[in-house]
This record gives structure tokens, C-alpha cells and sequence, in this order.
């Protein structure tokens, strides 16, 4: 049957997926879209993993030097690739995990500074399940009662940094207060950027930090070209900005946009009506003046979107703005004002790139044939056919954490819990029409192309797609023979 499965797999069937492509949740025409919103950092910027060791070697120092946490830290080093976004973290019990769409752990898949911690263990934490109540969980914007959402792609060295002081503590059976822990350690990664200090750095050194920068022009003087509306909305500083724009687009790529506003204050700006829009000058100091146009040109600081929506008239699907946090970027835009979003998320391209090894392939198609094996076979009661099950049992439970392995050895994929989505896909699914890597990958489509999801079965539907596996492609004959057993 294994054989029969390999063999069934089309030469071509490793690079089926392109990770330059856009991927729709929803119908989507570019065609109908007028105006082009982006945040800054994470979707035009793009930026190399060197930023995270920095940020964790800063906010390291700062909880020694001003924290006055253990000296004995300074001797852990980022670890690329520990933590994974979307990853929950437990400030009680001191917990960081991933959680599926349907609120579940994945065992496996817990940790309590940089070790796993047993099955049995987290079962036992929460009551004798796997579950996690919804009271307990994230609130709208992954903020919940004792359970926070890591959902930013700056938060990596914050969930790392977490977990290595952590084991610091455990390691030397120093006694430590969770809440107090979470809040010193989230206390040090903000002022890491509220201090200015990462600006910094890739403004010292813009070809190390920023990456696509070439991209980004094409992409913004394409829908210029198009006559298409551009605006910037970002939390980051204007100096900020500018330099890295200029860098990316030129010196001219204020030029480009109908409107650039910084230090808006996301996910509030969405939100609260209060902060009215001020001016900045050409070299980013306040002005005074009261707003009552957005003009092109001009620099606006903190403002509201109500306001916002009030002084252009750009509302509903003639919008599209792109971020890459799902609830401080595009939660609010898609579900209260109707704008339409892009997910900007980088981590889709290496997810990709594994999917499409022979590796992956091989194992996941395994693993769909052995499911089907185990729910037919599973009305044999004697004793050779139970033992025969639990062997098929134990036999996909190591190819589906072979699966996860080949995405990251503690945590999977980002999308998916074995065979669930997880709760950051989920989300994903909820909040972006479309979703990618890059920015640059509108390069690859024509500005009037329209995206359309595809039709993926529902549960009772899934005997329509029995003759196609993961591939999509594959005639599978072993599945109609397993029909016949009785």
C-alpha cells in the first residue's frame, strides 16, 4: 500500500506550490480597487533575522542593568528558530504553546522555558483536557486574562528571551513571580522600540536590516503608474520612515503617496475617536494648526480613522491596506468599515518551499492513506486486528511529528496543528481577502486580476474529493479497492 502511494506521486508534484504567489480567503478584483493603505515595518520593510538577536540582546541587558535580573543571563544567546507566531503563552503557569482553531494545546507542542513539557503534565494543568476555555483565551486583539497571543513577527525574540529566563530560573531553583516576570520581560522588548533603540540600528545600517528594497519601488510605482491612490499608515517615527523609504523608493517617494501617517497609535487608531490628526513639517517637527484637509504631500502624526474616512470619502472595497498583524492591522478594517486586506506574512515563503520537498510530500500523503486505512479497518474487534490498528496508530502519530518537525522542531507550522488549522490561521482566514509573503508579490499578478479562493471541501463533502490527496492531482485507485472492504 505504501509503494502504491509513492508510486502514485507525478514527477512534478514537489514544486506544485510557487511561494511568490497570493493565496485568497476571499473573491477579490483588483480591478475594483482604487486606493492602496500599508503599514510600514514588516510589510513594506521588510527586515533580516539579524534584527532579532538584537532585540534580544538589548531587552537581555536591559533586564540585568535596570531590572537587576541575574548576571548569569547574559550567557543566553538568541536562538533563531526556537518560537513560531501565533504561539500562546500562559503568564500563570508560566506556559508558552500552540493552540488550535478549536482551542486546543497541541501536545507536543508546551513549553516552559527551553523545555518540553510532558503530555500528562499540561493535561493535568488544565483540569485533565487539552482545552482552553474561552474565557481564559485571547480577547479580540490576543490580549486575554492569562493567556496572550504572540501574533507580531517582533514578538519572536520576546518569546525567546521569555523561555531563556525561564530556564535560567528553573535551571538554578530561583523562586519567581510569573506576572511579574511577563511584565518585566515585555517592559524591557517595548522599550527596546519605544526607545528609539532598534531605529537606530537599521538606520546605521540599512543594507544589513531592510531586504526587497528594489521590489518595493516597483511595486508602488506600478499602481502610481495605474493611477492608483497610495497611503502609509504606521506606528513607527517619521525620521524613521523617511530614511528607510528613501533608501528602498528614493528620496522622492513621498512623491508617491496621497497620504503618510505616522505614530498612529494601532490597533486605537481604528478605534478611538479622541486623537485628532496633527501636521508635521518637512523635518518632522509639530506644527499647531488645526486639520480639516489631508493634503498630499504633508506628514500627519497620531488621528483617528473616523476621521480619516470623514476628510478622504475612501470607504468600503475600494480600499485595500496591508499589514502583517492580523488584529492591529486588518481585524478592525475588515469587520468594522469593510475595507479590504492583505496579509503580509513572510513566514508563508519557507512553509512553502517545505511543502514542496519530496520529503513532505511522500509523508503527508502517507499519512492521509493511513487515516483512511485506520477508519475503515477500525470495525475489526478480534484481537490481531486491534493490534494491527494500534501499530498504524503509532505508526502515523511518527509521521505526523516527522511533519511538524520538518517546519520547527518545538512548535510546526504556523498553519497547522497536524491536521487542524491553528488558531493563528484561523484568524488568518478571518481578518485578510488575500494573504503572502511579500509586497512584492503583487509584482507577479496584473493590477485588474481578480483572486479566487478555492472551493476546499467541507466535511460531508469530502467523498467528492476521494480521488485527489494533498496533491491535488493524484487518481488514487487503493481508495476505491478500500471501499469493497467489508
Amino acid at each position: 500500500m505504501k509503494k502504491l502511494v509513492y508510486d502514485l506521486l507525478p514527477p512534478g508534484v514537489c514544486n506544485l506550490l510557487n511561494p511568490a504567489a497570493i493565496y485568497a480567503n476571499n473573491e477579490i478584483s483588483l480591478g475594483d480597487v482604487e486606493i492602496y493603505g500599508f503599514d510600514y515595518d514588516y510589510t513594506l520593510a521588510q527586515y533580516s533575522n539579524l534584527l532579532h538577536s538584537m532585540i534580544f540582546n538589548t531587552a537581555r541587558d536591559i533586564l540585568i542593568e535596570q531590572f537587576k535580573y541575574p548576571e548569569g543571563l547574559g550567557k543566553y544567546d538568541y536562538i533563531p528558530g526556537f518560537a513560531i507566531r501565533g504561539l500562546h503563552y500562559d503568564v500563570q503557569k508560566s506556559l508558552l504553546m500552540k493552540i488550535d482553531a478549536f482551542h486546543y494545546v497541541q501536545l507536543g507542542t508546551a513549553y516552559r522555558g527551553l523545555k518540553p513539557v510532558p503530555d500528562e503534565e499540561v493535561i493535568e494543568l488544565y483540569g485533565g483536557t487539552q482545552h482552553i476555555p474561552l474565557y481564559q483565551m485571547s480577547d479580540f486583539y490576543g490580549k486575554g486574562p492569562s493567556l496572550k497571543q504572540f501574533m507580531d513577527i517582533f514578538s519572536l525574540p520576546e518569546m525567546t528571551l521569555l523561555s531563556s529566563v525561564i530556564d535560567y530560573f528553573i535551571t538554578h531553583g530561583i523562586e519567581f513571580d510569573q506576572v511579574h516576570l511577563y511584565k518585566d520581560i515585555s517592559d524591557a522588548i517595548r522599550d527596546v522600540h519605544v526607545k528609539g533603540v532598534m531605529y537606530k540600528w537599521i538606520e546605521k545600517d540599512m543594507e544589513q536590516y531592510i531586504l526587497h528594497g528594489d521590489e518595493i519601488y516597483a511595486v508602488l510605482n506600478r499602481l502610481v503608474n495605474h493611477k492608483k491612490k497610495l497611503f502609509l499608515i504606521t506606528n513607527s517615527p517619521f525620521s524613521f520612515v523617511d530614511k528607510g523609504m528613501k533608501h528602498m523608493v528614493g528620496k522622492n517617494w513621498r512623491d508617491l503617496f496621497d497620504m503618510v501617517i505616522v505614530q498612529a497609535d494601532k490597533p486605537n487608531f481604528f478605534t478611538d475617536r479622541r486623537k485628532p490628526f496633527r501636521k508635521l513639517d518637512d523635518k518632522g517637527s509639530l506644527q499647531w494648526d488645526k486639520i480639516n484637509q489631508l493634503e498630499k504631500g504633508k506628514i500627519y502624526k497620531e488621528g483617528n480613522l473616523f476621521d480619516f474616512l470623514r476628510l478622504t470619502g475612501w470607504r468600503g472595497s475600494k480600499v485595500l491596506y496591508f499589514g502583517d498583524h492580523l488584529y492591529s492591522d486588518l481585524a478592525d478594517l475588515m469587520l468594522r468599515h469593510g475595507w479590504r486586506t492583505g496579509a503580509i506574512v513572510p513566514e508563508l515563503e519557507t512553509e512553502i518551499r517545505i511543502i514542496n520537498t519530496e520529503q513532505y510530500m511522500h509523508s503527508l500523503t502517507w499519512q492521509q492513506a493511513l487515516t483512511g486505512l485506520l477508519e475503515r479497518m477500525q470495525m475489526y474487534q478480534d484481537a490481531e486486528s486491534k493490534q494491527v490498528l494500534l501499530e498504524w496508530m503509532k505508526e502515523r502519530q511518527e509521521i505526523r511529528s516527522l511533519t511538524k518537525n520538518l517546519f520547527n522542531p518545538q512548535f510546526g507550522s504556523i498553519f497547522r496543528t497536524f491536521h487542524n488549522p491553528t488558531y493563528f490561521s484561523r484568524r488568518l482566514v478571518r481578518f485578510s481577502d488575500i494573504y503572502m509573503a511579500s509586497i512584492s508579490c503583487l509584482l507577479n499578478y496584473d493590477v485588474n486580476f481578480t483572486f479566487y479562493p478555492r472551493r476546499t471541501p467541507l466535511q460531508h463533502e469530502a467523498p467528492l474529493w476521494m480521488d485527489q490527496l494533498c496533491t491535488g492531482c493524484m487518481k488514487t485507485p487503493f481508495l476505491e479497492e478500500m471501499v469493497h472492504i467489508r
